[in-house]
């Protein structure tokens, strides 16, 4: 289910070590937990985007592609719980996997500039917006596949420690950019800072400690083994992290949200 070709050789036996038979058990656990929970949150909030969201509110444009990356990331878990393994599940879900990185860095990013830079409404306009997720796509499914193929791992890790210090400049200027943003309502500066620490802290616990873990030997793993099995959990939680965002996208989404299934129930209702 993990690529084990021909990485340079300490983080291909790191690899082999990690994910054990042990640790494929859990991992598999959550995968099934990712298909029968977050699979279904997942196609339900990428439908009510769709159905209840204007789709020129740009968060939502990055965020509905971000669902879709997750989406395709646990249509190929499913693949692998069902014993159907191939080279190119790899490659799409690596790819997936840092798309769906970059995309919460645009979020992030689009943020800041709500709050701190109103005028700067570059990363706001709905046709500039649909650029960079052309852009987002295009990057990943052209860089990552070589780098794959290359087997050049270290290149991967800087395309993922990459928004590390996006991430913390965002939520740190858009911090101290609040009071000053008198404009903005206060609930929706609490949407902004929401969004901004549920991001900052998926990238911090649970992406960076993973790539870690790629990296350490096999006498600190053996020390750091129930560490590594908790990272790995939390890896595979990753998309239920990203539904939480949901929240913040917009005002009133959880009545929106509410009124679509009881739009949804009645139809059913009345066609019964």
């Amino acid at each position: 289910m993990f690529y084990t070709g021909t990485w340079p050789g300490s983080i291909a036996t790191n690899l082999l070590t990690l994910y054990n038979l042990e640790v494929r058990r859990v991992l598999e656990m959550m995968m099934w937990i990712n298909m029968c929970v977050c699979l279904p949150l997942t196609i339900l909030i990428i439908y009510c985007l769709f159905c209840v969201t204007r789709r020129s509110q740009v968060p939502i444009i990055y965020y509905t592609n971000l669902l879709i990356s997750n989406l395709i990331q646990i249509c190929i878990m499913t693949l692998w719980v069902t014993r159907v393994e191939s080279s190119i599940f790899i490659v799409i879900y690596v790819s997936c996997m840092m798309a769906t990185l970059y995309f919460k860095m645009c979020i992030a990013l689009e943020r800041y500039f709500f709050i701190a830079c109103p005028l700067l409404d570059c990363l706001r306009q709905t046709k500039s917006s649909v650029l960079v997720c052309v852009l987002v796509w295009a990057l990943c499914i052209i860089s990552v596949p070589l780098a794959i193929v290359l087997n050049e791992f270290v290149r991967l890790i800087i395309y993922v420690t990459l928004p590390g210090p996006l991430f913390i400049f965002c939520l740190a200027r858009t911090f101290t950019a609040l009071p000053a943003a008198t404009s903005v309502p206060t609930e929706e500066k609490w949407r902004t800072l929401g969004t901004l620490i549920v991001l900052f802290v998926n990238y911090f616990l649970i992406i960076i400690p993973t790539i870690i873990c790629l990296f350490v030997n096999e006498y600190i793993y053996r020390l750091l083994y129930y560490y590594v099995i908790l990272i790995s959990v939390l890896f595979l939680l990753c998309p239920f992290v990203d539904l939480i965002l949901f929240l913040f996208m917009q005002k009133g989404c959880i009545d929106k949200v509410l009124r679509c299934l009881c739009s949804c129930s009645t139809d059913t209702t009345v066609s019964d």
